[in-house]
């Protein structure tokens, strides 16, 4: 996909292709490339051993398997073996699904053919349905659905949400027109208005026929438009609350406290000189902008000052460097804010002085990486070594660039961007005057997203992160980075993956969208074990939404003993992590 990156796609356009078959593939409940099972909804399962994730190491990269690195480590279970650096090659199974089909129902229509109304139910052959499947079944919920075309592609995207005060209910934000979900019955229809020059009007109905888990309903699907069957097959429903049967946390990670965040969509969030500064991307309800929180007191931060620029409302990454705020916009590039006194941030300047859609921000030493998707697909290197000026020394696109960086992550002299649809690309920086491309993991369908890099038994390894339907973790041995090797895996339910991750010591931290703060212990890289978790999303928040991208988003362990996060909706969380706050009796 051409810039912008996907990533753009589905904020701003949410569903605007939906109907349109995709090739995501990972089956609700499918083996990924270990072999290890991913959980396709609410089971017992505490989570599958499948790297997942993108590392993001707020004060430079340290060596994982360095004792004096700050990590106190806190397992869930016996102590692993010191890894000895050694690890198989385990093969790319990609993240595409290839299911069965989810139900035996069917709309009898073939596509392609004429149809006078695309929300008569009895144009579904439910012959095969179970009669009281939905006998229990609440009005209520948040549901997120993938859809399986009568080809055999997997689509992703659709949310739908019944509101918990008897209101009438949406898909994808757009009302029903039919709303029968209940004891009973799972049916319900919508219309999109038609999108030009690009797709028509179309209208959409689901309607359920088995409940094979109590969060989870299948059934079958049509999509008409202009009067004919566009497209048809059957889908799965996941209620998405919290999975496998899981409480509100477990493994140290405590809530101090929880402050909204009065901007659009909060998306990132970066610790320095007692504040937290979290910015967000403009939605229906107002642009986005940077809320700074005093969080001196970590159980009631104070907001001591909001910025919103007129035209610029989409601000998606942040990080600091001395008294230098940074900003990825997309209008304006990297935006410089002194924050010298930090509650009250100044505006400074925009880097590089030309209309330019940043998207994410990374500083290593007197280095500012910026990736940048449009115009031109590139990542820009900074000079930072005075903060407030930053001075452009060069710009790199990867080889083969279609979908445009997203992220990166800068470790010794090497730069790993995760260059969306072009793969999990190395760079030599130590030049930043002639940049070398050194290699890169690529796999068919990839959409690299975020990742983390660092030092274990004298090996680089990489934990890298896709978004979208059955992206995970991958662990990757980078060593030799044209070489690169995936070595283990981790991963959670198909339906959502990644956004962010810190690598602290040991632990990787992930803010994982629905599911999550997610902790794991990576010290034997190959076999990451989840050792705690918070499930920070909750049905019943005010301002929910039903996308695959709610959810923890953005976070950060800036090294006091506590972990910021930011949450979709919640706003910004801030945790006491007991792993990482000194043993008592200890100086």
């Amino acid at each position: 996909m051409s810039a912008p990156s996907r990533w753009f796609l589905l904020l701003t356009l949410p569903l605007a292709l939906t109907g349109c078959s995709t090739d995501s593939t990972s089956d609700a409940g499918t083996t990924l490339d270990s072999g290890t099972f991913v959980d396709a909804g609410p089971s017992e399962d505490s989570g599958t051993t499948l790297d997942s994730g993108t590392s993001d190491v707020d004060a430079g990269a340290r060596d994982a398997g360095d004792p004096s690195s700050q990590d106190a480590g806190s397992d869930a279970g016996p102590e692993a073996d010191p890894w000895d650096g050694g690890a198989a090659t385990i093969p790319e199974l990609t993240d595409w699904m290839t299911p069965e089909p989810y139900s035996d129902c069917a709309f009898v229509l073939p596509t392609g053919t004429p149809v006078t109304d695309c929300t008569d139910l009895a144009l579904f052959d439910r012959a095969s349905c179970p009669a009281g499947a939905f006998d229990a079944l609440e009005s209520v919920g948040i549901h997120y659905l993938l859809t399986r075309s009568t080809s055999g592609y997997v689509s992703a995207g659709y949310g739908l949400t019944l509101p918990f005060d008897g209101g009438p209910g949406t898909l994808n934000g757009r009302p029903l027109t039919r709303q029968s979900v209940g004891p009973g019955s799972f049916a319900f229809s919508s219309t999109f208005a038609a999108l030009p020059p690009y797709l028509p009007a179309r209208d959409f109905t689901f309607v359920g026929c088995t409940r094979p888990e109590p969060r989870r309903v299948n059934g079958c699907f049509v999509q008409c438009a202009d009067g004919k069957v566009r497209s048809k097959g059957t889908f799965t429903a996941l209620r998405s609350s919290w999975g496998r049967g899981e409480s509100e946390s477990s493994g140290g990670l405590v809530l101090q406290s929880e402050a909204a965040v009065p901007l659009g969509f909060p998306a990132d969030v970066y610790v320095a000189k007692g504040h937290a500064y979290v910015v967000a991307i403009g939605d229906k309800s107002q642009p986005g902008g940077l809320a700074v929180f005093d969080v001196a007191d970590k159980a009631h931060p104070v907001l001591t000052k909001r910025i919103q620029l007129p035209g610029d409302a989409y601000w998606n990454g942040v990080w600091a460097k001395g008294d230098a705020l940074y900003i990825a916009s997309t209008k304006s590039g990297v935006i410089v804010y002194d924050i010298s006194t930090p509650s009250d941030p100044q505006y400074v300047r925009a880097v590089p002085g030309e209309a330019l859609a940043v998207h994410t921000v990374h500083v290593q030493g007197d280095r500012l990486y910026a990736m940048a998707p449009e115009p031109a697909s590139q990542t820009l290197l900074f000079d930072v070594s005075s903060p407030l000026s930053p001075v452009l020394l060069n710009r790199v696109t990867a080889s083969g660039e279609m979908g445009g960086p997203h992220d990166a992550f800068a470790y010794g002299d090497r730069l790993y961007v995760n260059s969306t649809s072009s793969g999990f690309v190395a760079f030599d920086v130590s030049n930043p005057e002639q940049v070398t491309e050194l290699g890169a993991y690529v796999f068919d369908g990839q959409y690299s997203h975020a990742s983390a890099v660092g030092t274990f038994a004298g090996r680089t390894i990489a934990f890298e992160g896709g978004e979208g339907v059955n992206a995970h973790l991958r662990v990757l041995d980078v060593t030799d980075p044209a070489n690169m090797r995936l070595i283990g895996e981790y991963g959670l339910r198909p339906e959502f993956s990644i956004h962010n991750m810190i690598l602290q010591g040991t632990r990787l931290y992930i803010a994982h969208y629905h599911e999550g703060v997610r902790v794991l212990d990576v010290s034997v890289p190959p076999k990451p074990r989840e050792v705690a978790y918070f499930n920070t999303f909750l049905e019943t928040q005010p301002g929910r939404d039903s996308g695959a991208f709610e959810g923890a988003i953005g976070i950060r362990v800036p090294g006091d003993g506590y972990v910021y996060v930011v949450d979709t909706a919640r706003g910004l969380l801030i945790f006491r992590d007991d792993a990482l706050r000194p043993a008592p009796g200890t100086p």
